[in-house]
C-alpha cells in the first residue's frame, strides 16, 4: 500500500508535481491516504468548487484512520524526534504509515526521512 501525503495530493489537484504518479497509483487500487490528510485537504479547500474536487479525489482511495496502533506509533515517533520535532500532523501521518507498514509518497523528505522505519516512495515529478 502507498499512502499519499497532503502535499502530493494538493499537487495532483492543481495539475502539477506527482500528478501523473497519483493517477497511476489510483488506477492500481493501492493508493490510500490518512484521516489527517483528509482533514488538511478539506480544511484548506478555498471554495465549494475546490471542496468538490477534493471530495472526488478522496472518494477514489482508502482513508486510513488514526487508530490505537497508529497513535502508539505516533507517540513513539514523537519521543524519538523530541529534540527536533516534525510537527503534530506529520507525526500522526508517520505513525499511521508505520503502524500499517505502508510506504509514504511525499515531497517532504526533510521531515519524513528522519522517521526510522518509515518507507518513502520515490517520486517521478515532471
Amino acid at each position: 500500500m502507498i499512502v499519499a501525503d497532503t502535499d502530493v495530493l494538493i499537487d495532483a489537484l492543481r495539475g502539477r508535481g506527482a500528478m501523473e504518479r497519483v493517477h497511476i497509483e489510483l488506477g492500481t487500487g493501492r493508493l490510500a491516504t490518512t484521516a489527517i490528510t483528509v482533514f488538511e485537504l478539506l480544511g484548506g479547500a478555498r471554495d465549494d468548487d475546490e471542496r468538490a474536487r477534493v471530495h472526488v479525489l478522496l472518494a477514489a482511495m482508502v482513508h486510513l484512520p488514526l487508530d490505537a496502533a497508529a497513535a502508539k506509533e505516533a507517540a513513539a515517533i514523537q519521543r524519538e524526534l523530541a529534540a527536533a520535532p516534525i510537527g503534530t500532523a506529520d507525526t500522526l501521518i508517520a505513525g499511521i504509515c508505520r503502524s500499517k507498514k505502508a510506504m509514504l509518497m511525499t515531497r517532504n523528505r526533510k521531515h519524513f526521512s528522519r522517521v526510522e522505519g518509515l518507507h518513502l516512495a520515490t517520486l517521478d515529478e515532471r
